[in-house]
């Protein structure tokens, strides 16, 4: 069987004040209350597992669940929609402190703006939080999609009024095809990774990301975390999180921060596993059924961030991430139901196995898990492929690439 691969990176510095600073507590705040402006928000939930926790011999097991966000069955749309809302505020002269969903939606402020073209590529819950927004605001959207990407992702998408289109060609190549068209036609390029000139737009999409870090310390209610499990694609929301981590837990206080990709996609493990001061990318055999998480290339604000504050990075087969989605699925009595998809439930996934699976117990003991730990992961993800959800769960059954 396929094997879980794990690489520890060595910190050389004490990490970047500044993007502790943009990705941190205090900033977290904005963002939220932001985010809070929109009728659809509100907290989603973050599971406590005791049963499974005590069955497992630690002292906790937390799953947040982001399949309740927006009503969208994922995170994506927050850090889409800050980074739209800053455009805007950036287009009008404001601080974004001041611009509300509501007068975002007003006749005066959509007058002002004029019609606006928002256009990205995705592997489906990124692009669904920018139609989402582009339609709540009442602008256009275009969205490019991967070979392979599930039809139900692309009608979700087209449902909400963009022109959505999967493209014959794999995720970095859909990136290139939004930012070529962006400069072609003169369309707001709202994309999730970052290369050398285009970081602004990809900061500030991180930066929502960090109303799930704002909600976690609230609902964590004083408990610390030991160890934060956060899957990568590109790294945005792992990068955020790890920041924000870093920020509300300094020092030896910091939880064990663990990265987690797709053996199929795993750009940012072979870039901390060389540690050699370049990105490195994944370009053969890119498939995994962790569908959004299958990009080859690192976000480079990203990598600038957990390359400081991340402390492993892991590359698993997909039987792992099946076995998260079964272990949430079918709960031990008493503990809640999670429904989290291929991607959401990597990262629980990895975790099971580290638990349970005797043949990790070196893992386990890496990582420095014990009887104290107090372990969270984050489901990005509810079943945004259903027939694919049923595929697994049901019958237990996925594709082998």
């Amino acid at each position: 069987m396929e094997q879980i691969r794990l690489v520890r990176l060595n910190h050389k510095t004490e990490g970047n004040k500044y993007f502790t600073e943009r990705f941190g507590f205090e900033k977290s705040k904005k963002v939220n209350a932001f985010h809070r402006s929109f009728p659809e928000y509100s907290v989603t939930p973050l599971a406590d597992l005791k049963e499974l926790a005590r069955m497992a011999g630690v002292a906790g097991i937390h799953v947040k669940d982001e399949s309740w966000r927006f009503g969208l069955n994922a995170f994506k749309v927050l850090g889409g929609s800050y980074a739209i809302g800053s455009y805007i505020a950036g287009r009008l002269g404001m601080d974004i402190s001041g611009l509300s969903c509501g007068k975002m939606l007003s006749s005066e402020i959509r007058k002002r703006l004029g019609d606006i073209t928002f256009v990205t590529a995705t592997d489906g819950n990124h692009g669904r939080g920018v139609a989402w927004t582009a339609n709540r605001l009442k602008q256009k959207s275009v969205v490019y999609m991967p070979e392979c990407t599930a039809a139900e992702r692309l009608d979700n998408i087209r449902k909400l009024g963009s022109d959505a289109a999967i493209m014959d060609m794999p995720y970095d190549d859909c990136v290139r095809l939004a930012r070529e068209n962006a400069d072609k036609f003169g369309w707001v390029l709202i994309q999730d990774t970052s290369w050398e000139g285009y970081e602004e737009i990809p900061s500030l999409i991180m930066e929502g990301y960090t109303t799930i870090g704002y909600e976690i310390v609230n609902q964590m209610q004083g408990v610390k975390p030991t160890h934060v499990f956060l899957q990568a694609g590109v790294g945005s929301m792992a990068a955020a999180l790890a920041a924000f981590c870093a920020d509300f837990w300094k020092g030896s206080d910091k939880p064990v921060i663990t990265i987690v990709e797709p053996e199929g996609a795993d750009c940012i493990f072979r870039t901390a596993q060389a540690d050699d001061g370049t990105l490195h990318t994944t370009r053969e055999n890119m498939h995994s059924i962790m569908a959004g998480l299958c990009c080859g290339e690192p976000c480079t604000v990203a990598w600038d961030i957990l390359k400081d504050y991340a402390d492993f990075f892991v590359s698993m087969p997909d039987y792992v991430a099946a076995k998260g989605m079964r272990v949430l699925a079918n709960p031990l009595p008493g503990d809640p139901k999670v429904v989290s998809g291929e991607s959401g439930a990597s990262t629980s996934g990895l975790v099971a196995e580290i638990l349970f699976n005797k043949d990790y117990s070196a893992l386990k003991e890496e990582l420095g898990i014990d009887a104290d730990s107090q372990i969270v992961c984050i489901s990005t993800e509810g079943a945004t492929d259903r027939e694919n959800y049923r595929r697994i769960v049901w019958d237990g059954l996925y594709p082998s690439f």
